[in-house]
């Protein structure tokens, strides 16, 4: 099995429903003098803001990046309307159907949670290990995902309130409506950035052809860079 999962058994229940995107509500703030970095891929270019609130896992994304560790490794696991998935160093010249996502370095980053940030499209965030083993929801040490997700009722998240001891405060929920993301992540996965340009790559690369691992058919390699 693959090491680093999400909530699974929510996805199927998650993705019924279906609504319009405002383009007027995907717009994304850019912070004063933001971190940036630029993630090249097969499928086309997104950029990207770190964000000042998560230090640990800024810091530790910018290590990687300035070693040229992601260069050449696969978004190797995409679910249409939910998100794409990559940094796995296994996945570096990994052979076609090979099963990824078990790779990465020793260490975990405590988990850096702020209600500020949340899961709307575009969301950058880190995989984790699963509660049972990982009850402080420590990040994986190089393996991230980017949302995709999709528009979602005022209903669902009622429920996702209940079930996870979440709040979707008002503002998060004109987003979730509208852009939309995956709000039953929020608190439970570290966002450490977003993505403010190129979110129609994403669109494209979740819809890439894939296998019943959810790796894409034909591999789509990233390269990652600081701008600044």
């Amino acid at each position: 099995m693959i090491k680093y999962l999400f909530y699974f058994t929510l996805v199927t229940f998650f993705f019924i429903s279906c609504g319009t995107t405002r383009k007027s509500m995907n717009k994304v703030a850019i912070a004063p003098n933001p971190v940036l970095v630029k993630i090249e891929t097969d499928s086309g270019t997104m950029i990207a803001q770190l964000y000042d609130q998560t230090p640990l896992h800024k810091d530790n994304f910018l290590k990687l990046v300035k070693e040229h560790f992601y260069d050449g490794l696969l978004f190797h696991r995409v679910i249409k309307n939910f998100m794409i998935q990559g940094g796995d160093p296994d996945s570096r010249n990994a052979k076609p159907g090979a099963l990824l996502g078990e790779g990465g370095l020793k260490y975990s980053i405590p988990a850096e949670f702020d209600t500020a940030l949340f899961h709307k499209k575009g969301a950058l965030a880190m995989v984790r290990e699963s509660d049972e083993t990982n009850p402080q929801k420590a990040s994986s040490s190089t393996q991230f995902y980017i949302v995709e997700g999709r528009p979602v009722t005022d209903a669902q998240m009622d429920q996702w309130e209940t079930r996870f001891k979440i709040k979707i405060p008002e503002n998060h929920r004109a987003i979730y409506r509208t852009i939309g993301g995956a709000p039953f992540l929020d608190m439970n996965y570290t966002v450490f950035g977003q993505v403010i340009k190129g979110l129609d790559v994403i669109d494209k690369i979740a819809n890439a052809p894939k296998d019943a691992n959810d790796r894409p058919l034909h591999d789509i390699k990233m390269k990652i860079s600081v701008i600044k």
